[in-house]
């Protein structure tokens, strides 16, 4: 039994890869954020675009560029109220069929994160999505947080 897709499935065979890089502009749907933002806990996904680059490497390995762009809808830790954020991010990834030889999922190879190469194809897609997932603010604040903390403060302090 095959594994589900990931919500932001964008597969690259290894085989369309010659000498030249390989450049893919791709942008998340309707249906892809609404998974998306269930996947990383968000009120929404309002925009997922990015442009990837893979190229090969003279050791059997590919290297992936990104460049992504998002606009986000979280809930803030303190006030439960919708917040939007923004992130814009590139990075590198480098897809090693050594590293899948290992069965290690994540290695640093000089200073590059390195990816398991396992079958024919790369899906830029869930790179990018797991990319996002790691650009998202771990605790976001809505503006008027800080005055709600701040009254509740003042107010268990009036009473001690």
């Amino acid at each position: 039994m095959k594994p589900p897709l990931p919500e932001f499935s964008r597969p690259v065979p290894l085989a369309r890869l010659g000498r030249d890089p390989f450049r893919q502009h791709i942008a998340a749907n309707q249906e892809e954020r609404d998974k998306l933002a269930r996947r990383f806990g968000l009120l929404a996904l309002d925009r997922l675009v990015a442009t990837v680059v893979l190229s090969r490497q003279p050791d059997a390995s590919v290297l992936l560029e990104a460049e992504f762009e998002a606009e986000f809808v979280q809930e803030c830790v303190v006030s439960l109220e919708p917040v939007r954020g923004a992130a814009h991010q590139r990075f590198t990834l480098l897809y090693d069929p050594a590293a899948a030889a290992e069965r290690e999922v994540a290695l640093d190879c000089e200073e590059l994160t390195c990816e398991p190469l396992v079958g024919d194809v790369i899906d830029i897609g869930e790179a990018v999505a797991q990319e996002l997932s790691l650009a998202l603010p771990a605790f976001p604040r809505h503006p008027q947080a800080e005055l709600a903390l701040a009254a509740a403060r003042r107010q268990r302090g009036g009473k001690e």
